[in-house]
């Protein structure tokens, strides 16, 4: 742990060094082949070496937030929605050598109103978290102030901690004048868009200035400022939930809930104790204690579990009968999951006497040895105390790795009818009933990582490949769509004679979705009616295996037709891929394909210069 807290405080100062002045001026001129040439400003005022300092290193923690805020978008033209280039480039927070970068698309509207408004927040939360930071660094350097914080308490400074620990300590009238001074920083000013303080300047010169370029400068060194205190005041609270500190050497800190256990049953080199999901963090010693014991008897379970699978490949089965009753024997026992149909009741009422023989035999209350795994077989344990300590511990780390092979065994025998050996040898798996059918195709084979399959179902099968078809049709006919206008050129005449709307008005893409009238939405839908109920398509039928008739796809010969829907299955599947592609470029950029530069229109331009 003491590496763990020493590599948090590197990181920090290894993302200080690696920023170096990234934001000291605003974005330089780019062009390329998704970027349009602008000109961009530069400040005229240079940051000083001590903001240099403060802001350096937020290439790393700034660019996360800076994507979330862009360029201004101007309108030039009502028809169209075109925007010109400058957008939100320029603006504050935009800063080498990042520049502008919203991956989330959140100025993808271009609206300046919601741009300024996250600016503005941004500041805020900035702010705030530049002064938790501080709060969390200035009393381990000066100390805490004299005299006291509730003089009718009796509460001196000295007696709140540090860190998360001073929530429970400050007194209700202490957060009322927090409340109350965030309250005044909100009311005392006009913040409404446009005003000085909108853009940060509550007239506080310290912070700004009275020349325009002078404030910039300082109000992006702010920014980027806060935006590492907002990293780092995150760092700082999961740091201290961990250990009861924001920093520092881990063996200093022994008041950690962690310490509670780092030297129990369990805690192992090379990981040492390790809770990544913090069962542990409320320091109950009763709760871990309850949980060793409970993942020391899931360890044997699974171990004898492991053990059920590989005896009896390598041994054999047990000679005679299981149930002398049923006549059955234990050579009639298949091996792993297919076994629990076989055991007879009385056989499942012997196993669940014996578990309830090992919880009940044994007195297993807090601080008992059964209760720390000791239920007196000195095979598994040791009569001398540090003998029997390392016996539990070894055991404890068989049991982990075997709860790991049992559920990979179980995964294994319920898709391949066997926990291990050769998949050819194995012609019961559920997965054999589909192997063969249509669409499965080399080099893959038959493959179902999400296991749909699982069930063996031929019905869920013959459903789902008839659903896939008709997807890959109509991904076929939507692909076509989005080409062919491309390379012929659209239909003559009237797509609405009554609307005055001609085919070539209609823009190919995504667009054209606005401009079919409600008439021609009628004609899809029936027309996809149509094809689902002119044709018999329940389990067994032709047309329930894609045969609708059409020689033209599928043939009369069954071997040609075979061949014919499996090639239009896979170009299907080509399809839906492709038409997924079209829709994500058509949205980003304006169009499926082609030269960015032809694409004028795109809601991306709006924030490229």
């Amino acid at each position: 742990m003491a590496s763990s807290s020493r590599a948090a405080v590197a990181s920090a100062a290894g993302a200080a060094l690696l920023g170096g002045a990234a934001f000291v001026s605003a974005p330089t001129t780019r062009t390329g082949n998704l970027r349009a040439t602008a000109s961009v400003a530069t400040p005229s005022a240079p940051v000083s070496g001590l903001e240099a300092s403060s802001v350096a290193g937020l290439a790393v923690a700034g660019v996360a937030v800076a994507g979330c805020f862009g360029r201004r978008a101007i309108t030039t033209s009502a028809k169209h929605q075109l925007v010109a280039l400058t957008a939100f480039e320029n603006e504050l927070g935009v800063q080498a050598p990042v520049g502008f970068w919203d991956p989330a698309g959140f100025t993808a509207d271009g609206s300046t109103e919601n741009f300024a408004r996250r600016r503005q927040t941004e500041l805020k939360h900035g702010r705030i978290s530049m002064l938790a930071t501080m709060g969390y660094i200035t009393p381990e350097i000066t100390g805490k102030l004299p005299g006291y914080l509730s003089p009718s308490a009796g509460l001196k400074f000295a007696d709140v901690p540090n860190g998360l620990a001073a929530i429970s300590k400050v007194p209700a009238a202490g957060w009322g004048q927090i409340l109350a001074y965030m309250a005044f920083c909100e009311v005392s000013q006009d913040q409404s868009a446009g005003t000085p303080a909108a853009a940060g300047d509550f007239g506080f010169k310290v912070l700004t200035a009275s020349d325009p370029e002078a404030k910039k400068t300082k109000l992006a060194a702010e920014l980027a400022n806060g935006r590492l205190a907002m990293m780092a005041i995150i760092g700082m609270f999961f740091q201290d939930g961990l250990t009861g500190s924001a920093w520092g050497d881990w063996a200093n800190y022994t008041a950690s809930p962690l310490r509670a256990f780092e030297n129990e049953l369990g805690v192992q080199a090379p990981v040492g104790f390790w809770d990544p999901a913090g069962f542990t963090a409320d320091g109950s010693t009763e709760n871990f204690a309850r949980r060793r014991q409970t993942e020391l008897k899931h360890g044997r379970i699974s171990m004898l579990a492991t053990m059920g699978y590989i005896t009896p490949e390598i041994t054999g089965k047990l000679p005679g009968y299981l149930s002398p009753s049923a006549g059955l024997k234990f050579a009639d026992v298949p091996n792993g999951l297919a076994a629990i149909s076989k055991v007879p009741a009385a056989g499942w009422g012997q196993i669940l006497a014996y578990m309830a023989f090992c919880e009940v035999s044994q007195d297993q209350s807090a601080g008992t040895p059964a209760a720390a795994g000791d239920f007196g077989f000195k095979v598994l344990t040791a009569s001398d105390p540090e003998a029997k300590k390392t016996k539990l511990a070894a055991e404890l780390a068989n049991g982990r790795l075997a709860m790991m092979a049992i559920i990979g065994m179980f995964f294994q025998d319920g898709l391949t009818g066997s926990a291990w050996g050769d998949w050819a040898n194995y012609t019961a798996s559920p997965l054999r009933a589909f192997e063969n059918e249509l669409g499965v195709q080399a080099p893959v084979g038959f493959w179902d990582p999400a296991g749909f399959t699982a069930d063996g179902s031929t019905e869920n099968f013959a459903r789902r490949r008839q659903t896939e078809l008709k997807h890959g049709r109509i991904s076929m006919l939507a692909t076509m769509g989005y080409i062919t206008p491309e390379i012929t050129g659209k239909l003559p005449g009237y797509l609405s004679p009554s609307a005055g709307l001609k085919f070539a008005d209609v823009p190919n893409g995504l667009a054209a979705i606005s401009k079919v009238p409600a008439a021609g939405w009628g004609q899809i839908l029936a027309y996809m009616a149509f094809c689902e109920v002119s044709q018999d398509q329940s389990a067994g039928t032709p047309a329930a295996a894609g045969d609708f008739g059409f020689k033209v796809l599928t043939a009369s010969d069954p071997e040609a037709k075979k061949t014919k829907l499996a090639a239009e299955l896979a170009n299907g599947r080509l399809a839906m891929m492709a038409i997924i592609g079209m829709f994500f470029q058509d949205g980003l950029t304006g169009s499926a394909w082609g030269d960015w530069a032809n694409y004028t229109a795109s809601p991306l331009r709006a924030r490229e210069c």
